[in-house]
C-alpha cells in the first residue's frame, strides 16, 4: 500500500504534518518503537509508530529522524498522547530528511493502525499469500469464537504447509498448528530450548527470524514484540512464533507474510493483556489490605469477590498461595516491578497446560521493584488444609522450568529472584504467606545465579512466627531499635528508616543500595553511620542486621 492511502481512512486519526511530495512511497510493514536507536530492527519500507518517549531534548529529533531516513523507512507517525502537539523540531527534522510525518490522535491506538496496515499490505500481495493473510485477518478479528491464534496457525499449516507454534518465554505452548497426521504439540524440553535460544538471540541484538537446528529439524523463531522503550521491559514476557522451517531459504514475500502474522498475533495478545486489568486491580486491592493490616473479615470479603474472577466456574472458595518476584538489571535504569509483574503472569502457569486460558487464573500486583502474585488453588478436600497444601506451586519445580530459558534472557546484566509461600485457606493466613514469600525471595537472592527461587519449606522458624508475635512484644522490640531513627527523621528529614530498609533489602550491597536510592555511595555510608551511632548497633554484624530486619517487619 502507499502512504497516501492512510489519509483516506479517517478512523486511523492521522494528520499529515509534512512530506506531501513523498506520499507515493510504498509501505511494507509497521514497527512500533520508542528506542533512541531502532536501526537494528528496521529493514526498510516500514511505517514507524512512536510515542516520542525517546525525545528528551530538541536535538534528539534530528538524530532519530536521521536514523530512520538512513534505514529507508516509508514514513513516521507520532502519537499525541505523551507530549500533546508534535514538537516543531521533529517536524523540521522530517522536512530536512524528506521523511513524511503524521500525527496520531490520542484516541487512536497504535494497535489499530498496525492491524489496518498489515491487513492492507497483505491483501495487496498476489496469489495464495494474500489469500492466507486475509483469512488470518478474519479469524483474528472475529473474537473468541474465531479461535484466535490457534486457528490462524492452522491456516499456516493447511495453506503454506508450515508447522508453527506460539510459545511463552519459558516454552509453554500458547497455540499451535498441525499438518495432517501430525500432532500439534512440541515436546516440553524442545519448546524450552527454543524459548531459551530466542531470548539469547534477542539479547545479542540479532534481528529475527533466528534460525536454530534442534532434534534433527530447523526452526525459525520470530519475535512477537510490543511497544517498549527498552527491550528489557518486555523481553522476559514476550511470546515468540516458532516455525519448523529454515527461513533463510524464503523469499522476501514469504518473510513479510510471517512478520504480518506476528503483528496480528501481537494485536490478539494486546487484547488478552487488557483483560488482565481486572485481575491486577483485585490483586492490588488484596495486597494493600494485607500490607496495611486490615481486619481478616475485610480481606475475606475482597477474596470472595476475587474468587469467581480468578476461578471461573468453581463454586468453592479456593486456597491461596503468594509468590513474590524481583527482576533487577545492572544500572537500575529499568523499573523492576512492572517487568516482574508481566513475567509472573506468563510463568506461573503449569507448563503442561495448553492455550492461554490458564494464565487467566493468575492475579499479579506490583509495588516498587517487587511483584506479588495471588495464586488461587481449588480446595482438594473440604476443610482439609493439609490436602490442599499438597497441590500448588513448589519453588524447586518452578525453578527447573524457568531457569534455563530465562537465564539466557538475563545473561550479562539481569537477575530474577522468586519466593513462594505455603498455601493458606483463609484471609487470616495471607499476611503470614506474604511474609513467607518475601523472606523466601531474600533467601533466593543470597544464592549465586541469574535465576534463583526458594520456597517456604526453606525458611527459618522465626519467619513463620512473626505474624503471631503479640502486639506489646512487637511494640517494645521495635521501639528500642527504630524510635531513635524515627525521631531523628522527624527533626532532620534524614530518611534514615527508608535508607535502612533499602540497605537490608539490597543484602548490604553499597552499590546496589546507592543506585536504588539515587545517592552517592559516600552519602549512603554517612547515613548508615548515623544509624549505627543512634542505635549503638553495627550493620556489618549479622546479628544486628537480623534484629533490624525483624524490627522493620514487625513495625
Amino acid at each position: 500500500m502507499r502512504l497516501r492511502a492512510l489519509l483516506d481512512t479517517h478512523s486511523l486519526g492521522l494528520q499529515l504534518l509534512g512530506g506531501e511530495d513523498e506520499l507515493d512511497r510504498t509501505v511494507r510493514g509497521v514497527m512500533t518503537t520508542d528506542l533512541r536507536d531502532p536501526s537494528r530492527y528496521l529493514s526498510g519500507g516500514e511505517l514507524v509508530l512512536t510515542g516520542l518517549a525517546w525525545r528528551r531534548e530538541a536535538e534528539d529529533s534530528e538524530r532519530f529522524v536521521r536514523i530512520l531516513a538512513g534505514a529507508g523507512v516509508a514514513g513516521l507517525a507520532a502519537g499525541e498522547a505523551e507530549l500533546g502537539a508534535i514538537p516543531d523540531d521533529l517536524v523540521r527534522a522530517c522536512t530536512r530528511h524528506r521523511l513524511p510525518l503524521f500525527s496520531v490522535d490520542e484516541t487512536v491506538s497504535f494497535a489499530s493502525i498496525t492491524e489496518h496496515v498489515v491487513r492492507q499490505v497483505s491483501s495487496e500481495r498476489a496469489g495464495d499469500l494474500a489469500a492466507v493473510v486475509d483469512r488470518h485477518r478474519r479469524m483474528m478479528t472475529s473474537g473468541p469464537a474465531g479461535g484466535g491464534p490457534e486457528v490462524v496457525l492452522d491456516l499456516l499449516g493447511s495453506d503454506l504447509d508450515l508447522r508453527a507454534w506460539v510459545l511463552s518465554p519459558i516454552g509453554r505452548q500458547i497455540a499451535g498448528s498441525s499438518l495432517a497426521g501430525a500432532g500439534p504439540e512440541l515436546p516440553a524440553e524442545l519448546a524450552a530450548r527454543l524459548a531459551g535460544e530466542h531470548l539469547a538471540a534477542a539479547r545479542s541484538g540479532r534481528r529475527g527470524p533466528h534460525r536454530i537446528g534442534l532434534a534433527g529439524a530447523t526452526y525459525s523463531l520470530f519475535p512477537i514484540r510490543y511497544e517498549s522503550r527498552d527491550l528489557r521491559q518486555t523481553l522476559l514476557s514476550d511470546w515468540l512464533l516458532a516455525v519448523e522451517a529454515d527461513a533463510g531459504d524464503w523469499s522476501e514475500e514469504r518473510l513479510d507474510l510471517l512478520h504480518g502474522v506476528t503483528q496480528l498475533i501481537a494485536v490478539e495478545r494486546d487484547r488478552r493483556d487488557a483483560a488482565r486489568t481486572v485481575r491486577r486491580r483485585l490483586a492490588q486491592e488484596v495486597l494493600e489490605l494485607v500490607q496495611t493490616g486490615a481486619p481478616p473479615a475485610e480481606i475475606a470479603a475482597r477474596l470472595r469477590v476475587a474468587a469467581p474472577v480468578l476461578l471461573p466456574g468453581l463454586g468453592a472458595a479456593p486456597h491461596w498461595q503468594i509468590v513474590v518476584a524481583r527482576v533487577e538489571w545492572e544500572g537500575g535504569d529499568v523499573p523492576g516491578g512492572p517487568v516482574a509483574q508481566s513475567l509472573l503472569e506468563e510463568v506461573l502457569v503449569d507448563p503442561g497446560t495448553f492455550g492461554p486460558e490458564p494464565s487467566d487464573r493468575i492475579a499479579v500486583a506490583h509495588t516498587g521493584d517487587e511483584a506479588v502474585a495471588l495464586v488461587p488453588l481449588p480446595a482438594v478436600a473440604e476443610d482439609s488444609t493439609e490436602a490442599a497444601s499438597t497441590d500448588g506451586l513448589h519453588a524447586d519445580h518452578l525453578l527447573r522450568v524457568i531457569q534455563e530459558p530465562l537465564g539466557r534472557g538475563l545473561d550479562g546484566d539481569g537477575r530474577l529472584t522468586i519466593g513462594v509461600s505455603a498455601s493458606v485457606h483463609s484471609a487470616e493466613g495471607l499476611r503470614g504467606a506474604l511474609e513467607e514469600a518475601r523472606h523466601a525471595r531474600r533467601v533466593a537472592a543470597a544464592r549465586p545465579g541469574r535465576v534463583c527461587a526458594a520456597g517456604h519449606e526453606e525458611l527459618a522458624s522465626h519467619v513463620l512466627l512473626l505474624p503471631f508475635v503479640p502486639d506489646d512484644v512487637r511494640r517494645a522490640f521495635t521501639a528500642r531499635l527504630l524510635d531513635p531513627l524515627r525521631d531523628y527523621d522527624r527533626r532532620h528529614r534524614a530518611e534514615l528508616i527508608p535508607t535502612l530498609e533499602a540497605f537490608l533489602d539490597c543484602d548490604g550491597s553499597w552499590t546496589r543500595c546507592a543506585t536504588r536510592l539515587h545517592l552517592h555511595v559516600n552519602t549512603l555510608r554517612y547515613r548508615v553511620g548515623r544509624i549505627e551511632q543512634l542505635t549503638g548497633r553495627d550493620l556489618a554484624r549479622l546479628e544486628d542486621k537480623l534484629d533490624f530486619f525483624l524490627a522493620l517487619r514487625m513495625s
